[in-house]
């Protein structure tokens, strides 16, 4: 592989308790990673994205994944209301029944990240809302349609500005 293409790595020294080590040397070993480092970069990178500063101006792609009790239909009609305000934003959602009356939902989304935290902010105030986690990412999902052009559609990162 061109040298040119590899990335620029930095090393780094790190200390954990014993017990902290042992958790993340059997996480690396049961996910089949070559090395600590792979799995602690996964972590930040993660931790990154996370963050009120990974979270930066732009638009991104991610999931949101809920679980919910399921007591009755209000539960969903409340959650596919808030849905239907970020049409934009909401690509597909899945959803499936768990044991004891919950359900677990899966939303795959993009947009700005101002907006992906809003729709995250008002999915929580659903009474029945359990579990919200949103996973992002900066890569995009390439343009689903050309609205009202016989052309592809420029990717939407270019048009939004972002990177």
């Amino acid at each position: 592989m061109d040298q040119d293409l590899l990335p620029q790595l930095a090393r780094i020294g790190i200390s954990l308790p014993s017990k902290l080590l042992a958790q993340l040397d059997a996480m690396v070993s049961r996910r089949g990673l070559p090395s600590r480092s792979q799995m602690i970069a996964e972590l930040i990178r993660h931790e990154l994205a996370d963050t009120e500063d990974g979270l930066a101006d732009g638009v991104m792609a991610g999931t949101i994944t809920l679980i919910y009790r399921a007591e009755s239909g209000r539960v969903r009609h409340a959650l596919a209301r808030v849905q239907s305000e970020y049409l934009p934003e909401v690509i597909s959602s899945q959803h499936v029944f768990l044991e004891e009356d919950r359900s677990l939902e899966v939303l795959l989304v993009q947009g700005s990240a101002e907006r992906l935290q809003q729709l995250c902010d008002r999915l929580r105030r659903v009474r029945a809302v359990q579990q919200l986690k949103l996973v992002t990412t900066r890569s995009l999902l390439p343009p689903l349609h050309a609205h009202g052009s016989s052309e592809p559609e420029a990717p939407l990162r270019r048009r939004a500005g972002a990177r």
